[in-house]
């Protein structure tokens, strides 16, 4: 394997890149690929005790294990010890072994720099502890090099994790984790773990939109690649605290609480170009057909799910609440469900930001279905006045038909207009 050094000081920010630029469909690693496939990143600061064992363990691993050429960059940021002295001898001893200096202090600060420079098709990155169990680096970014996914993070907080840590980082983590699903209303378990791969494709476009150079920058990308759609994979890891962690936690704390306050307004504001993130040709393999194809698939098969539903509560209510009430109450509860299940899996509205107002518009379109249908089982009774259950159901399945086409139009057109031409709302 090729050894590339790469030793440089880095002064001065970050030069800006260029604006996001709409990403191709995922695609697969060709199976031989003679530069390196994975860049693995350690940000260190003052680590001169850890980093010789780390990287050492790093790097017989990856030869061990990894099917694909490898590089390990080391990304020294602003260390006053014997780390930079370290982090050039390995590069010179070890085979597929790099490091970078930086002048500034950083761990978001050491990545963005790392990631921005490395080729490597797929840039991962593990905290120099060895915390997480190195059996899950492979299931990590497996996903990414197979063209399945966008970004890959390691949990503690998912079923089938192994996790020895304190009560008190124990409950700072879930309370941090609980915060970002209550305020952005995320999607994603452990925002925290030290564990995470990106494709390069990906970084190229979101790491422009990521601020921070501190701690909260794992979570800002995290955050904005999911309000993008990407897809983010997450590996159950066994995770065994350090005791010897540096992190200050108070000053983490309230850096990560301004963190989410301006990510949260930059959300709300429109300020972040979400939809330049998209993949073109759409995401699911075989080519479901983007657009207006697309949504009339997701919407027919959440229709025919709230249909059952519907019809399911009809059949429960009638004996006790009459044909009429049965049916008006039977629609609003799969009305509710159904708005919420299209919202997010219809039209990729994600977040608590205008949720209120789209349910309320929901509800109006409810409403036309209930004239439809209520007028529908009118005009059957009217017309045969002994009909039987069988009737009603066949009567109702026509008229549900009929306003599911009505409610698609209005959900296109009215309440949620074309992603491309509203702006990106955040959490209330």
């Amino acid at each position: 394997m090729r050894t590339v050094r790469r030793s440089a000081l880095i002064d001065g920010p970050d030069r800006p890149l260029p604006e996001p630029s709409a990403l191709p469909r995922r695609a697969p690693l060709p199976a031989h690929h003679p530069e390196p496939v994975l860049d693995v990143v350690v940000p260190v600061h003052n680590e001169e005790n850890d980093l010789e064992p780390c990287v050492r363990r790093l790097h017989a691993h990856l030869d061990e294990t990894f099917p694909y050429p490898f590089r390990i960059t080391i990304a020294d940021n602003a260390s006053t010890d014997r780390t930079p002295g370290i982090a050039a001898r390995l590069a010179a001893e070890l085979p597929g072994t790099d490091w970078i200096r930086l002048a500034e202090k950083g761990r978001g600060r050491a990545l963005h720099t790392a990631w921005s420079r490395s080729r490597a098709p797929v840039l991962a990155y593990l905290d120099v502890d060895l915390s997480t169990d190195l059996a899950a680096l492979l299931p990590l970014v497996a996903p990414l090099i197979s063209g399945h996914s966008d970004i890959a993070i390691g949990t503690r907080l998912a079923r089938g994790s192994q996790v020895v840590r304190g009560p008190k980082r124990e409950i700072i983590s879930r309370c941090y984790n609980g915060l970002l699903r209550s305020t952005l209303a995320v999607g994603f378990s452990d925002a925290q773990c030290g564990f995470k791969a990106v494709r390069r494709d990906v970084a190229e476009r979101l790491l422009p939109l990521v601020e921070d150079r501190e701690w909260f920058f794992d979570t800002e990308l995290l955050v904005i690649a999911e309000r993008a759609g990407l897809r983010i994979h997450e590996v159950p890891v066994d995770w065994v605290d350090d005791p010897d962690s540096r992190v200050h936690i108070l000053e983490t704390a309230l850096a990560d609480l301004r963190g989410m306050a301006r990510l949260g307004r930059a959300l709300a504001d429109g300020r972040l170009p979400l939809s330049a993130l998209r993949r073109s040709g759409g995401d699911l393999a075989g080519g479901l057909p983007t657009g207006l194809a697309r949504q009339v698939v997701r919407f027919a098969a959440v229709g025919a799910a709230s249909t059952l539903c519907y019809l399911l509560l009809y059949t429960a209510l009638r004996p006790s609440a009459g044909a009429q009430a049965a049916n008006a109450l039977a629609l609003l509860a799969s009305a509710l469900a159904n708005t919420a299940a299209n919202r997010r899996l219809t039209f990729g509205v994600r977040g608590r930001g205008g949720a209120l107002r789209q349910h309320l518009k929901g509800l109006a379109a409810f409403l036309l279905g209930l004239v439809l249908t209520s007028g529908a089982l009118a005009a059957l009774h009217h017309i045969a006045p002994g009909v039987g259950h069988h009737g009603e159901l066949v009567t109702l399945v026509a008229a549900n038909l009929a306003a599911t086409l009505l409610r698609f139009l209005l959900f296109r057109a009215w309440v949620f207009p074309d992603r491309s031409d509203r702006r990106t709302t955040g959490s209330s």
